[in-house]
């Protein structure tokens, strides 16, 4: 597969949650589909191995994704191994009680079709998904630290 055949997108979001707290909701791949839209599964299926099901507008999408790189506090980097091309990684960066959160996919649409898509809707329409998603993820871990804060509090 050609690099030039592979479409790819980055965004970014500044989460103001410690980066213990943002790394730990990001590690637990089965939380995910409550922050991305198009996610409707993340099924473990060994410690380095896992299988994703993506719904959108009538079409379902499964992988199999092999996690190669885990830093901690700093990145997590996968491939996909079966199914729908894909690859991508998470960089975390400590901003001393925040978190800059920037999440790099990339992904193959078959021959001169992705380019076309690409060129017309599916880029625009994927990068606004994704930042949306990063948004999402943004609300989810300001609610899971208040909730963690509310819960140390009490006690």
């Amino acid at each position: 597969m050609a690099e030039s055949d592979w479409l790819e997108h980055t965004c970014q979001v500044e989460v103001p949650v410690p980066i213990e707290q943002v790394w730990e909701l990001w590690s637990n791949l089965a939380l995910m589909p409550r922050w991305m839209q198009w996610i409707r599964s993340v099924e473990l299926l060994d410690h380095d191995l896992s299988r994703w099901t993506l719904a959108t507008r009538g079409f379902t999408f499964s992988w199999i994704s092999r996690t190669h790189t885990v830093v901690k506090h700093q990145r997590i980097a996968w491939q996909s191994v079966e199914g729908l091309p894909n690859r991508g990684a998470l960089r975390f960066y400590d901003r001393k009680g925040s978190t800059l959160v920037k999440l790099s996919v990339a992904y193959k649409i078959p021959g001169i079709l992705g380019k076309i898509l690409d060129g017309l809707f599916v880029g625009k329409v994927v990068e606004s998904t994704i930042q949306a998603d990063l948004e999402r993820f943004k609300a989810y871990a300001l609610e899971q630290a208040r909730l963690s804060s509310d819960s140390a509090s009490a006690s």
